[in-house]
């Protein structure tokens, strides 16, 4: 499809305006025992029945450990300048803490080296939901030394590449690993409960900003942000409880981790809850330690979430109302509405804040059934959802708010967490027998937007 069609062009969007693909450590590199890397919660999770829903693992992955020069070439020729991709802990500190693998290092060292020689700006996410597993029999995030097992791990990796590196973004998702992971037992490390969720969130807004800090005192002129998924949430009718529902799902998906960060403390007026983080987990200056002033804040939206009051959900009270309960017209592979205002919406949401400088989209994408014919991938739902969520960060941006750019979701199919290898979110379509790679419909139609 050329940009010749489209309402837009990458120019409206003002010269400065990052565009890049991203990606996640465990999802793609593979080499899970390679050059001395330790394994972390995922690899353990991926490995016991008890959660093995597809059977699936990242100890292959998309071989980018071995791959990513060629991986890069892609990246570029779709017209990207600008690559997101996460540190392994575990192949930094096999151990998490101690001693450091000057092989994994290295491997990030000349990545790092060949976007720079490629004209590529590297943003690194340092955690991107691979805790090392010699934590987890210590409690992992529930433990509230992962501060300083965390502040270690953002010390080494800052003093390796911080000459290097000027973006960096210090967690990815916390909402998603301490729910999925902490909650509800369907991400890694399969812990349930709120009595493990509470402290992992507490702990995991102390190192937000305790990771920010240590990133500005070793990066001269950094760039400093971190990521959170958002959606706009939306109550099914407008009754009382339907409306006291959202607000209590908004408040646990949205602002968790925002407002501590921003010195707003809890929203425990909205999601009463959170009152157990400070009466039982949280020290004197906790909420002092989670304040930080990021340069931007990362925007993840894929969906929009319609909720109703539900007396059966214990401690939220509410439940979603699933796309296709609702009608929804069109549903991605994850079942997931595509629901291109939503993205326009959050950017609003969250501009609102007063001390949010910048938003940058560090996600945004959609999987859908992938064919390959005459070598060719023709995605065309992923050409138009591209189009339509873009025209709403274009509306925003147009309308004022800071929106100073979009990562897309993802340069190449990948290990999508608990759901295996099934969904395809890339622009590059991967053949995992064979390790082939196809540049996508929707990512020659990201070529024809960034190059023209």
């Amino acid at each position: 499809m050329p940009t010749s069609s489209l309402p837009f062009s990458r120019h409206d969007f003002g010269a400065d305006f990052v565009w890049g693909a991203a990606t996640a450590a465990y999802q793609i590199e593979g080499a899970h025992q390679t050059d001395g890397r330790g394994a972390s919660i995922w690899d353990t999770f991926t490995h016991d029945n008890r959660w093995r829903r597809f059977r699936d693992h990242g100890d292959v992955a998309c071989e980018f450990y071995q791959r990513y020069e060629s991986d890069l070439i892609l990246l570029k020729s779709m017209g990207f300048r600008a690559f997101r991709f996460s540190l392994s802990w575990s192949r930094i500190l096999p151990d998490g803490t101690g001693r450091v693998n000057e092989p994994g290092l290295a491997f990030y060292d000349r990545l790092i080296d060949t976007c720079l020689a490629m004209g590529i700006e590297p943003w690194v996410t340092l955690y991107h939901w691979d805790l090392p597993q010699a934590f987890e029999a210590k409690g992992g995030w529930t433990n509230r030394a992962v501060i300083r097992w965390f502040s270690e791990f953002v010390e080494c990796c800052t003093k390796a590449f911080g000459h290097k590196v000027k973006n960096w973004m210090v967690l990815n998702e916390p909402l998603v690993f301490t729910a999925g992971g902490y909650f509800a037992g369907i991400h890694a490390p399969g812990r349930r409960g709120l009595w493990n969720f509470l402290p992992a969130v507490h702990h995991a807004v102390i190192c937000q900003g305790e990771g920010g800090r240590i990133i500005r005192r070793n990066v001269p002129n950094a760039r400093i942000g971190t990521t959170l998924f958002c959606a706009p949430v939306e109550p099914h009718t407008q009754s009382i409880r339907d409306v006291r529902a959202a607000a209590r799902i908004d408040a646990l998906g949205n602002r968790l981790f925002i407002e501590p960060s921003l010195g707003l403390g809890y929203p425990v007026q909205e999601a009463p809850l959170l009152k157990q983080i400070l009466t039982k987990y949280a020290n004197l200056g906790d909420l002092q330690r989670a304040v930080f002033d990021f340069d931007f804040i990362g925007l993840q939206n894929y969906f929009r979430l319609v909720v109703r009051h539900d007396w059966f959900t214990p401690y939220v009270w509410a439940r979603e109302v699933k796309p296709r309960q609702r009608e929804v017209s069109e549903i991605t592979a994850m079942d997931w509405e595509v629901y291109p205002e939503g993205i326009y919406q959050v950017i609003r949401q969250f501009s609102a804040y007063e001390n949010v400088k910048e938003i940058i989209i560090t996600e945004n994408g959609s999987a859908f059934p992938d064919h390959v014919h005459n070598g060719r991938v023709d995605d065309a739902q992923r050409v138009a959802f591209y189009q339509n969520y873009l025209r709403q960060v274009l509306r925003a941006k147009q309308e004022g708010f800071r929106v100073g750019g979009y990562f897309a979701w993802s340069l190449m199919d990948n290990f999508e967490w608990a759901e295996g290898y099934r969904p395809r979110f890339g622009l590059v379509y991967v053949d995992y027998p064979t390790q082939r790679r196809i540049v996508k419909q929707s990512g020659e139609w990201f070529r024809e937007l960034l190059t023209r």
